[in-house]
């Protein structure tokens, strides 16, 4: 979320990035699930966010050339018949940005130009007459659509103050109950209160998150563009309560057709997985993990197959777990998901149908289960850096209801 002293430009209803939020839980040692979601070679998708109207010249010089670029590829697209499309990365830093650069510079009396493009994410600011403006847009590649959005319990609220161009500071207060391991059937919960401290460094190749917490948590982040195609992705955080501090190193390599990626952290953990496209839809994929401190290893294969309306996944591992997934987009603002999960060792299977609807100014999600587990999430922008959010999670089978609300305002 990004605003400016003297004006702005944002997208409508945007979703979050999933790399910029904070979570606490420790990583999981399977990379599989996450090569499986993040396609090697997508075909490309237009934004289906309008850009908000502002007062300042370059604002509707930027919008209009937006709209330009629509109907010019459009067009393209229509003469182009079956040719191969870029992969959006390639697409922006070729076609987009360079244009982008230059019709802002084309402005009066603007100077410190700045674009990038990352997560899915173009970010820019400027100068003008003296006046910050920054302005981000979201480009959903693919089709973007979660069976987990961040359900919480209690309140929330979610300050991020802006004191340059790169460096930011966040807080956080989160007051609701947490639910105490038991052995009884029942949920037992207590209440409790946290307020979370964050420093964040975002430039075009380097990115560093930290989050320090009142019950003695401190964890940080890292990503580093080493070279065009390897990045470092680092996360690590360190707790009072026993086995429960962790650090993980990925490094992760993309091709023109395959990706690559090794993982080392604690414990022994060692991990590799590779995906390769065999054709413009259908990628195929392997994983092979090793936890010596646990002396426990799997072998994983996945497969997925995407056009532009649907996805299509299916991941099968050495541990007993098959999992099956299917997300089709419905129309720009409307997409639905299911998933299927089934243990091979314990016998459960579980099964999920989702829904990701997008308006102009908000964003509802949700999901419904075997286990008769029913949940909303409700995010509502209210004005620019000023969001509002609703939770809620219903299981019938434990009789445990959970509702969250919270604001997030920011620059």
């Amino acid at each position: 979320m990004v605003a400016a002293a003297g004006g702005s430009i944002a997208v409508s209803g945007c979703p979050s990035c999933s790399y910029f939020r904070h979570k606490s839980s420790p990583p999981t040692s399977t990379i599989l699930t996450a090569l499986a979601i993040n396609p090697v070679n997508q075909r490309r998708s237009m934004p289906c966010l309008a850009v908000q109207e502002s007062s300042t010249s370059t604002v509707e010089a930027v919008a209009a050339e937006t709209e330009e670029k629509k109907e010019a590829a459009k067009a393209k697209a229509k003469t182009a018949g079956k040719a191969p499309a870029k992969p959006l990365p390639e697409l922006m830093e070729e076609d987009v940005i360079p244009s982008l650069r230059e019709t802002l510079e084309a402005q009066q009396d603007l100077s410190d130009l700045q674009l990038f493009f990352d997560q899915n994410k173009l970010e820019g600011s400027f100068l003008k007459k003296g006046n910050p403006y920054t302005f981000w847009a979201f480009f959903p590649e693919g089709i973007n659509v979660s069976l987990k959005p961040e359900l919480f319990e209690g309140m929330r609220f979610d300050f991020t103050k802006g004191l340059n161009q790169k460096f930011s500071l966040s807080h956080s207060v989160m007051m609701g109950p947490t639910e105490v391991p038991s052995q009884s059937s029942e949920t037992i919960k207590i209440p409790t209160a946290n307020y979370e401290f964050g420093a964040n460094f975002i430039d075009p190749k380097l990115m560093l998150f930290g989050r320090v917490m009142t019950d003695g948590r401190l964890s940080a982040r890292l990503k580093c563009d080493l070279t065009d195609n390897l990045t470092l992705k680092g996360n690590a955080q360190l707790t009072s309560e026993p086995h429960m501090s962790h650090g993980v190193f990925n490094f992760d390599y993309k091709g023109s057709d395959y990706r690559a990626q090794f993982q080392m952290g604690n414990g022994a953990l060692l991990g590799a997985s590779y995906i390769q496209s065999v054709t413009p839809h259908l990628s195929f994929g392997g994983e092979v993990f090793w936890a010596g401190q646990h002396r426990k290893s799997g072998l994983g294969y996945a497969a997925r197959y995407n056009t532009d309306k649907m996805v299509a996944t299916g991941q099968v591992a050495s541990t007993g777990m098959i999992a099956l997934s299917y997300v089709q987009k419905v129309s720009e603002k409307v997409a639905l998901a299911s998933d299927f999960m089934y243990n091979y060792m314990s016998r459960e299977v579980t099964s999920s149908f989702g829904y990701d609807y997008m308006l102009r100014q908000c964003r509802l999600r949700g999901k419904i289960d075997s286990n008769g587990v029913v949940a909303a999430f409700l995010e509502e922008r209210f004005n620019m850096g000023l969001n509002f959010i609703l939770s809620a999670e219903i299981d019938h089978r434990k009789k445990d209801y959970k509702f969250g609300f919270g604001l997030t305002v920011g620059e």
